[in-house]
């Protein structure tokens, strides 16, 4: 029996790996520092609201987590560098990149102007592939592959009818992504993969969650193609997130992990 056999759970240790994370501060990202902190890696949180990143890094120095920050927002080539090249300067590599930067922006397609349009875009799409292709150079420089994790959305693959062209675009777009950079680096061992989920609690969508006439009637509609017949909650991200940002993943690359309760599946 070799030595994966016989202690399985090392397959998911990343004590001592290097992540970025960017959007720390938002609901995605806090889970995956919170998850990777609570695991033992070492941290580079970045996000454009400084309080409310210092509030998740000291939640994760907290946990024992060694932590840095970049009060950067990933909107350019330059601040998608710095972002990286201050996790080398604080750490000396990075083995891990998780993207949980995003937006979305709700509006029918006949009041939607292109200015708000494309903004969803470059924040999904854009922000997205600079932060990839900044981590890539570094992780093919430093030699030993890596890990990236991308953010996209059950809304990738399925339409919705209230007003997210924007989004579903954009989502959908992060999935080609995905799947590219996985064919291209492929033999690197570099794996690129993304979290998909559907509604899961945040700050955002907390009022699908309460007990009043509209949430109710929301929240019926919707379960009803959910065979799990409940909404997520930021712990179902916690064993994809740790999954493919772990060893466990190596063989795992292209792919679109869909975290929705078996929603895209009906």
């Amino acid at each position: 029996m070799n030595a994966v056999m016989k202690n399985p759970l090392s397959l998911f240790d990343v004590a001592g790996k290097v992540a970025v994370i960017t959007g720390a501060s938002g609901a995605f990202g806090e889970v995956a520092a919170q998850v990777l902190a609570g695991a033992g890696a070492k941290l580079l949180l970045s996000a454009g609201n400084a309080e409310a990143l210092d509030a998740t890094a000291k939640q994760c120095r907290g946990a024992g987590a060694q932590v840095a920050v970049a009060n950067l927002r990933p909107s350019n080539e330059a601040n998608c560098d710095a972002i990286i090249a201050k996790a080398v300067e604080e750490f000396g590599r990075i083995d891990i990149l998780v993207v949980a930067s995003g937006k979305n922006d709700v509006a029918k397609i006949n009041d939607m102007t292109a200015y708000r349009f494309l903004d969803v875009m470059d924040a999904n799409v854009t922000q997205s592939w600079l932060m990839a292709r900044a981590a890539t150079r570094q992780m093919l420089a430093q030699g030993g592959g890596g890990k990236i994790v991308l953010m996209s959305s059950a809304r990738g693959l399925l339409g919705h009818p209230a007003g997210y062209t924007a989004y579903c675009a954009s989502k959908s777009a992060v999935d080609g992504i995905t799947r590219a950079l996985g064919c291209e680096l492929g033999a690197t061992g570099i794996t690129v993969n993304a979290i998909a989920p559907t509604v899961f609690r945040s700050p955002l969508t907390q009022w699908m969650f309460e007990n009043d006439e509209k949430a109710e009637t929301v929240r019926k509609g919707f379960l009803a193609r959910v065979p799990k017949g409940r909404l997520g909650e930021p712990s179902d991200l916690a064993g994809p997130l740790l999954f493919l940002a772990s060893r466990a993943s190596d063989f795992y690359t292209g792919h679109i992990l869909y975290a929705d309760g078996g929603y895209t599946a009906g």
